[in-house]
């Protein structure tokens, strides 16, 4: 029998190596010392740590969704978030955030308004997920009314092999009660009560200095894709 054929070729990927030594030593220091003194002396350790080498990872990753996945959009410049906090309505006015993140989404569709795709680190965590997190507008109804009217796709993704082994089951909040305008007894009703539809999935921070993260990313990616599809076709 022939070999699969691989779909990438690793001589013309963007190389990723692994975040260096100092990415995490970075973000611990910046939970101690954040103020704008110490980011301004420090910044061109945020560039060499954290910004190139993320935006590395990043350009890396898109290069293979493009062959696995060629309605996914990543633009690495535009999916990583920037390390300025809002402060304006917040009480903690740290000016940075001590995370580094990204979210990207399908063609057509916002990152920040539509259900995307997710993973953000720290010294603390290495978390992976994509979903509906703060659905505004229309949307959480729209994805009610899908379910009332069928939800048996959902159910296929949410069963399906690969989201289990990466995830389990589905996450976010959820009501105390069945929203208004659906029978307390309908026969999907944990998944109408949910605020949030959501999978997560967390990796020990060691993975983010070896080159096998970006790997690692598309498997999770891959997995959630039929998951996160169904969320913006249907919200």
């Amino acid at each position: 029998m022939a070999r699969p054929v691989n779909p990438f070729n690793e001589d013309t990927l963007p190389p990723f190596g692994g975040f260096p030594k100092d990415t995490l030593r970075f973000l611990r220091e910046l939970k101690k010392n954040n103020s704008r003194e110490w980011f301004t002396e420090n910044k061109h350790r945020y560039e060499q740590a954290i910004k190139e080498p993320m935006l590395m990872l990043l350009e890396s990753l898109a290069a293979r969704l493009r062959v696995a996945h060629p309605d996914i959009v990543l633009e690495p410049k535009k999916a990583m978030y920037r390390i300025y906090r809002d402060v304006r309505f917040s009480a903690d006015k740290s000016p940075y955030k001590e995370w580094v993140a990204a979210a990207f989404t399908y063609r057509g569709f916002d990152r920040k308004q539509d259900a995307a795709f997710y993973f953000h680190f720290s010294p603390e965590e290495f978390g992976i997920g994509g979903g509906l997190y703060a659905p505004t507008g229309d949307r959480l109804k729209n994805v009610r009314k899908a379910i009332d009217a069928d939800a048996s796709p959902l159910h296929a993704i949410l069963k399906e092999k690969s989201f289990r082994k990466y995830f389990g089951e589905l996450q976010g909040e959820e009501l105390a009660r069945v929203p208004q305008g659906f029978d307390k007894e309908h026969p999907e009703v944990a998944l109408l009560r949910k605020k949030q539809f959501l999978c997560w999935a967390t990796q020990p921070t060691s993975a983010l200095a070896d080159a096998a993260v970006v790997e690692l990313l598309l498997a999770h990616f891959s997995a959630m894709a039929p998951f996160v599809r169904w969320l913006v076709d249907h919200s």
